[in-house]
């Protein structure tokens, strides 16, 4: 069985520097499960690492795909899977690191999909009656259909209400029939999955602090020159935080305050649900930044797991 180190948590808790010390210190590469820092050309709206933050350790899925494609779970776990294969040809451990917790359930319990379960034009008309009546009404239809998947997927996760109603369109199977089915699947990996998590006053002036860095470094003119591109909104990539909302700011729809202060809105409110979505999720160990309060109590604790798992002798 091979090795996974699988390291998440909220946007904005601090993934990025500890990942970058534990690949060093367990011979790893690092993969991101992060949906938008795939795209090219989108580096500060997504908070991307930066060449030198990398400090020479190897990252995959960062800039490989241009933002007018779309990207979706199924096109994710044949990305990563292929990595994977690299990285342990190479002698060396892979390094989930990332935010959205589908991605890395489908990864971690091999759950499977199938191209057919991807209908674009249906996808579309989704987008479109959300766009046109907005996320309540297009939450509505799935409580009609499948009331299960309805109350545990918030109307604000667009995404994933369209992904269960596209999913009944295609299979005439409930997606929480399909979730409770993959959900009793077995890891095929010996995994440790760690989940870095810290005081909700402490992460929430994180992320607005995060926002008001974003826009001194330029987003508002990242997102004029993605428009410059062809980039417009329902695209995937333009459905990313931080960019519709800035999307409606150029529209006209809203003043650039309220864009910026509905960006450190959605952002809150994106960390409370990823801390909702891993808290039901099996087997995870918490890293808690208020008892573990630095780097080096963080990377020992997680060093402890590790041996205590065989994936490192350290």
């Amino acid at each position: 069985m091979k090795n996974l180190v699988i390291l998440t948590g909220p946007t904005a808790v601090g993934k990025t520097s500890l990942s970058i010390n534990l690949a060093k210190a367990i011979n790893g590469e690092i993969i991101s499960a992060d949906s938008m820092q795939v795209y090219k050309h989108m580096d500060i709206g997504t908070a991307k690492i930066t060449k030198e933050e990398m400090a020479g350790v190897p990252h995959h899925l960062i800039d490989v795909i241009e933002p007018s494609e779309d990207f979706h779970v199924v096109k994710f776990k044949e990305m990563v899977l292929s990595a994977m294969e690299d990285i342990y040809s190479r002698g060396k451990t892979p390094i989930i690191c990332g935010g959205t917790g589908f991605y890395i359930q489908a990864i971690l319990y091999d759950i499977q999909f199938s191209d057919q379960e991807i209908d674009q034009e249906y996808r579309d008309s989704l987008e479109k009656y959300a766009d046109e009546n907005g996320n309540e009404a297009l939450h509505k239809k799935l409580l009609e259909i499948d009331p299960e998947s309805a109350n545990s997927i918030p109307a604000a996760n667009r995404k994933r209400v369209i992904r269960a109603l596209e999913y009944y369109h295609l299979s005439n199977e409930l997606f929480s029939v399909h979730n409770k089915r993959e959900s009793q699947r077995k890891s095929p990996y010996n995994f440790a999955y760690f989940v870095l998590n810290d005081d909700r006053t402490l992460l929430y002036n994180r992320i607005n602090k995060r926002v008001d860095i974003m826009m001194e470094q330029g987003l508002l003119e990242e997102i004029k020159k993605l428009q410059a591109m062809g980039m417009k909104r329902g695209m995937t990539s333009m459905d990313g935080i931080g960019y519709k909302e800035m999307l409606s700011y150029l529209d006209g729809e809203i003043s650039l305050d309220d864009a910026i202060e509905l960006i450190k809105k959605n952002s809150r409110n994106y960390a409370k649900r990823q801390l909702t979505w891993f808290r039901r999720e099996k087997e995870v160990i918490w890293l808690d930044k208020t008892i573990l309060t630095d780097e080096s109590q963080l990377l020992e604790y997680i060093f402890s797991c590790l041996k205590e798992k065989g994936i490192t002798k350290c």
